[in-house]
């Protein structure tokens, strides 16, 4: 295949199929170089079709517990206080600046998610 710019719907596909033809191409080969620039190609078109805003960041906080099995005490743990972790999971108060550090620097959610309203 010869490796063009993604302007369509079409041509997304097909290098989204020529992508998984190759998928598994060593690094170094020709397949590699084709593997490495179609992928570069494909993320510049989905950034610029396919925008996904940041989650809500109640949702982001609530998600990352559950990945990594925290309860609602684990996360008052990091919060230092049980009213103020059923307020902020129940949307009754806003994360504040020192809450936003400590879920960063705890859970590992990207500020910029904790920063968003909701």
């Amino acid at each position: 295949m010869q490796i063009r710019p993604i302007k369509t719907e079409l041509d997304y596909q097909e290098a989204l199929n020529r992508l998984e033809e190759i998928f598994t191409a060593k690094q170094g080969t020709t397949e590699g170089d084709e593997l490495e620039i179609l992928g570069i190609l494909i993320e510049n078109y989905e950034e610029e079709h396919f925008f996904v805003d940041n989650p809500d960041p109640i949702e982001a906080i609530k998600f990352r517990m559950d990945q990594i099995g925290l309860d609602q005490q684990d996360l008052t743990k990091i919060i230092g206080s049980k009213s103020r972790t059923s307020d902020l999971l129940n949307r009754k108060r806003p994360l504040s600046v020192r809450q936003i550090r400590l879920l960063h620097k705890e859970l590992h959610i990207p500020a910029d998610v904790l920063l968003k309203l909701y």
